[in-house]
Parts: C-alpha cells; sequence; structure tokens
C-alpha cells in the first residue's frame, strides 16, 4: 500500500456518495429507454457494481487515502495518486479480506483489542485480541485477525510495533483505520511465536540439565 502521511494543507472533504447516485440514476434510466440503442447488460451490470458491498468498501478507502495521500498539485493529480494507493491496497489484500475503513472511538479504557507484529518480527500488525465487553467488541467493526493497514491516514506499512502503539495511544477522539480481515496470517505469526517460546525454553531446560 502506498504511504500516506498527513498533508499540511487543507484538503476539502471528499464525499463521492451523490455522485455515485446520479450515475446510478442516469443508468436505471437508460436502461428503460426504448429510443436509443445501447448495451443494456452492460449497464445493468455496472450499476450492481456500483450499488455493490464491494464497490462501497472501494470507495470508503479512496475518500480516507485522498485526505492523506502525500502528493501536492492540482486535483487531478491528487486523485490519480489516490487511486493508485487504493488500487495498491486491494491488490495486496488478493486471497484475502479486502480493505475496509472503520471508524473507531477512544474512550478512557482505550479501544478494545491488542495488536502484534511489527517490522522486527517480520510480520504485518495485527488484531491479536478483541477485549470481551470492551469498546471493539461492542463496537463490532473490527475482528480478531484484520491486518492494520493504517491509522489515522499513517500507513504501517514496514512499521514497528512501537510506532503502531504510540499512534493508538496519541489517539484522542474519532479516527479511522484502514483494515482487512487476513486470520490465515495470523494464525501463522501465532505458530511461529508459540514454536519460538517453545524452542527457547527447551533450550533452557537442555542447559541446566
Amino acid at each position: 500500500m502506498a504511504t500516506v502521511v498527513h498533508q499540511s494543507k487543507s484538503v476539502p472533504s471528499l464525499n463521492l456518495d451523490r455522485d455515485l447516485a446520479r450515475i446510478t440514476e442516469l443508468l436505471t434510466l437508460l436502461e428503460t429507454r426504448t429510443d436509443i440503442t445501447l448495451p443494456k447488460d452492460e449497464m445493468i451490470l455496472l450499476r450492481q457494481v456500483l450499488t455493490s458491498p464491494f464497490f462501497k468498501s472501494v470507495k470508503e478507502v479512496y475518500e480516507n487515502v485522498y485526505q492523506t495521500v502525500d502528493v501536492t498539485g492540482n486535483p487531478e493529480v491528487i486523485a490519480t495518486a489516490t487511486a493508485k494507493a487504493t488500487i495498491s491496497a486491494f491488490a495486496a489484500s488478493e486471497g484475502q479480506g479486502h480493505p475496509r475503513v472503520v471508524d473507531i472511538e477512544r474512550t478512557p479504557e482505550g479501544f478494545g483489542f491488542n495488536i502484534m507484529g511489527g517490522k522486527e518480527q517480520k510480520c504485518p500488525i495485527y488484531i491479536s485480541r478483541i477485549i470481551p465487553g470492551g469498546y471493539a467488541e461492542k463496537h463490532g467493526g473490527l475482528r480478531r485477525g484484520d491486518q492494520i493497514l493504517s491509522i489515522g491516514g499513517e500507513s504501517l506499512e514496514d512499521a514497528n510495533h512501537e510506532k503502531a502503539v504510540d499512534l493508538l495511544k496519541n489517539t484522542e477522539g474519532k479516527i479511522k483505520l484502514i483494515v482487512k480481515y487476513a486470520p490465515k496470517i495470523l494464525e501463522e505469526m501465532e505458530w511461529r511465536f508459540e514454536h519460538t517460546k517453545s524452542f527457547r525454553r527447551g533450550g533452557r531446560s537442555s542447559t541446566k540439565n
């Protein structure tokens, strides 16, 4: 996923809902026209794609990246960079859960989840536990096995564990996370971690004996 950071300049809020509503309305209207020749089957498929849950996820990720992508220039340049970063995020998740944007809020007890992983462990940052009764469980938008791709616009690509913890600890109020569900990789990380611990215990026992 392309690295994104907070821009120092003010970026207008981007909301594509109105434009998408107009497009789908126009497609629906054209599908019923009999006085013109248009590829109606293709228009129906396009309308279905634009209203699908998957496309909603693409739109949410795009809108979030647009606010934080580290590019200066005219709107077309920013839009192009945003599109490339969004495509990269979804391409990286091929065969796994697709990226999604989750709005969460810090409470006095925290966010209600634990993380593991980091560059020093040669693995991404993952949610390893949803604390029972905590904010994340009540919120319902996050799952154990979610890889955290970015926190508040800060990419976690090649980030160490401490950076991820600091970003979460220094958050006040609401924040956006981009995550993707990939439990198999988390299982592999946990297996490797437990295997390493067992090996170290065995090594210490052998030394004492």
